[in-house]
């Protein structure tokens, strides 16, 4: 099997984790960084600039919310993909985890293979707009070649999952979208998400464009609507 090219970025302050992730990830063909710690990670990330960062979560000094933080807010990361490992299981810290900007969450002890699984699964992915088509709705106008929404003129970048979402929704105003279509057209079948993830995008795009143009249809799913 010929190397992939694709470049994976672990990081873990527990040297046996990242030895076995690396040696996983290594016969799948990948090319393999690995970070002791946070302010390693951010410096690794900028040289090599990974498709895919497996992150722990709790780590001393920076820990994985705040190495994700910071990359998020640089727009050469903002559509890096993100596997959270943590050894603290619980539905909030999943929240905090997919808030932050996390693509996926995996619970320690790891199941190379399981993780190996989950992150073949993002890669293969690829969130898209099926149209090329210039949407404007009023004062919103929804660009799918340059992926920028603006505003009354003023320009709103998203990350691309949040504009293939808005964009679905955009395409047909007053039409509910059930959840399960809304992951199948943005996220595909061969990912595994749950509806949390979609809340949390749907939060972050009301939140960038300051406007509440998604209305939640309880126990349905969500459309696009103006105020």
């Amino acid at each position: 099997m010929e190397a992939t090219g694709r470049k994976i970025l672990i990081v873990d302050d527990e040297p046996d984790i990242l030895e076995i992730i690396g040696y996983h990830l290594r016969k799948e063909k990948f090319d393999v960084y690995e970070a002791p710690d946070g302010n390693r990670a951010l410096e690794l990330a900028r040289q090599v600039k990974p498709e895919l960062i497996v992150l722990d979560r709790m780590m001393p000094g920076k820990d994985g919310l705040e190495v994700l933080e910071i990359l998020r807010a640089q727009p050469a990361f903002e559509d890096t993909l993100v596997v959270f490992l943590t050894a603290v299981g619980g539905d909030q810290h999943e929240i905090e985890g997919l808030e932050g900007g996390a693509d996926d969450y995996v619970t320690k002890p790891i199941k190379p293979k399981l993780l190996i699984s989950r992150i073949n699964a993002l890669l293969r992915r690829s969130p898209k707009v099926e149209d090329d088509k210039v949407l404007e709705i009023n004062h919103i106008k929804i660009d799918p070649i340059q992926f920028i929404v603006y505003i009354e003129g003023q320009s709103k970048l998203l990350a691309k999952k949040e504009f293939a979402l808005l964009y679905l929704l955009a395409s047909k105003p007053g039409r509910v979208f059930l959840r399960t279509e809304i992951l199948h057209k943005v996220w595909g079948t061969d990912v595994i998400v749950g509806d949390r993830t979609i809340d949390v995008h749907i939060r972050k795009i009301r939140q960038k464009l300051g406007l509440d143009c998604i209305t939640t249809v309880k126990g349905v799913g969500y459309k696009f609507e103006l105020p």
